[in-house]
């Protein structure tokens, strides 16, 4: 009798062991609960910054708080009860410039001017730039195990698109230049050229160029230059399978990461842009008055993508190529 007695006891204060593991001291519970928010962030910097203490002979860089699996983008859950949740992925990025560049207004040369050697007038060159990158996803996930050691899956379904938009406004018209590539034009009467159109790709190199040599689609044209462009335009849709793990470290704190599988289709939609051109008529020396507009659409054709996992999004490109198992701290509130 007192050895069932002793084998009961035993066996209650193992499972009330099994029981305050998942409660601190504090009695705060470890695991997640229902009507619970849940955000996560990439554990590598933090790890890094532990082991860099042993055996590193330069300063110990503070980590950072950086976004985990895909770049640049808020991914949070909600959980319905303790073993299911809802996943939201969100990014929706949204930058708009604007650049300006003296150029000289265009006058026709006198003999005065050129005497007197006087100095231009200076207008601006305007470019005006917006790019738009948007990630929206949604997920239900599913949870499994009694510790703080707990299993997940279930799937992702994401959406995501971007584009960049220009458009350009210029001091001079384009009928007073020869040529609308360099618009090189000796208005001093000093044996000097000067460049009437700026050219952004000349101003900085990340930006395309502006000025070519001819309209797209269209003959006889000494030079052009964009007007408005779209460009980098994408759409795309896909779907992923996950499972993965995390240990609760502390109280709504875990530490862990997912594995995934998953098939989408991104499209690259057409560039489009609207030149403003001149040119001569076919047959003749004699530059054309006025001015040309042309619209180009450049197909950029699309990709289907069936494999493991994702990587990250870069300039609203998301592919499901890649992998996702960085490991991650979770924080539950």
């Amino acid at each position: 009798m007192k050895k069932s007695i002793a084998v009961v006891a035993m066996a209650f204060g193992v499972t009330s062991a099994f029981a305050q593991d998942l409660t601190s001291k504090k009695g705060e519970p470890f695991l997640p609960e229902a009507k619970e928010w849940s955000i996560g962030i990439d554990a590598n910097p933090f790890l890094n910054y532990l082991g860099n203490f042993f055996g590193k002979t330069g300063p110990n860089v503070a980590p950072s708080f950086n976004n985990y699996s895909l770049n640049q983008t808020i991914t949070g859950k909600y959980f319905k009860d303790a073993s299911t949740a809802y996943r939201a992925t969100l990014r929706v990025g949204l930058n708009n410039q604007k650049n300006k560049n003296a150029v000289d207004k265009f006058a026709a040369p006198t003999a005065l001017t050129a005497a007197l050697a006087e100095t231009a007038e200076q207008e601006f060159d305007v470019r005006r730039a917006s790019t738009r990158n948007i990630v929206l996803g949604v997920g239900l996930e599913k949870r499994r195990g009694k510790t703080r050691l707990q299993g997940f899956y279930g799937a992702d379904l994401l959406v995501w698109g971007g584009n960049t938009r220009e458009t350009f406004k210029y001091a001079n018209d384009l009928t007073q230049t020869t040529d609308a590539v360099i618009g090189n034009l000796d208005a001093d009467g000093n044996g000097t050229a000067t460049v009437y159109t700026t050219d952004w790709n000349a101003v900085n190199p990340a930006y395309a160029t502006n000025v070519v040599a001819a309209a797209p689609g269209f003959a006889n044209v000494d030079g052009a230059r964009a007007l408005k462009r779209k460009t980098n335009g994408v759409i795309g849709v896909g779907v992923r399978a996950f499972i993965g793990v995390e240990y609760f470290v502390a109280p709504k704190v875990s530490i862990g990461g997912e594995f995934g599988w998953g098939l989408g289709y991104q499209l690259n939609t057409k560039n489009k842009a609207t030149w403003d051109a001149e040119g001569t008529a076919v047959g003749s020396t004699t530059q054309t008055a006025g001015e040309i507009k042309t619209k180009d659409a450049v197909n950029g054709g699309g990709r289907f993508i069936i494999d493991t996992d994702r990587n990250a999004i870069n300039s609203a490109t998301y592919n499901l190529l890649g992998g996702s198992g960085n490991i991650r701290l979770n924080f539950y509130f």
